[in-house]
């Protein structure tokens, strides 16, 4: 049971990751699914930090009497991948509200049905 405990971080990315895909898969309204891709980013960066964490360690700032230093490299990069999750959020909302201007719906498969309908 302690494994469960020491790893929570992973356990914890794991089920966002799932519930993101399940979300992703499941629905068909593209809102939804944009949300369901949030999730899932959410789970990896929180995974990616995890693992960029060193039990004992410190910042890496050479001083006296401290041996252990967590990299400060994966939190550089969650957080410019925070700025790229919130650009492509942003460019598939607008996307969202394009297609929902030219269908009038933001249904998959009503989406179909009014394509395959226009041919």
């Amino acid at each position: 049971m302690s494994i469960f405990f020491d790893l929570y971080a992973y356990w914890v990315s794991i089920l966002l990751m799932l519930a993101g895909l399940y979300i992703v898969i499941d629905h068909t309204n593209l809102f939804k699914k944009l949300i369901g891709v949030n999730i899932f980013q959410t789970s990896v960066f929180i995974f990616f930090i995890s693992m960029g964490k060193v039990d004992g360690g410190t910042a890496p700032i050479l001083e006296e009497g401290y041996r252990v230093f967590s990299n400060p490299l994966p939190h550089v990069l969650i957080l410019t991948a925070i700025v790229v999750s919130i650009a492509t959020t942003a460019v598939g909302l607008a996307l969202v509200v394009n297609i929902n201007q030219r269908f009038k719906s933001i249904d998959e498969q009503e989406i179909e049905k009014l394509e395959l309908e226009e041919e």
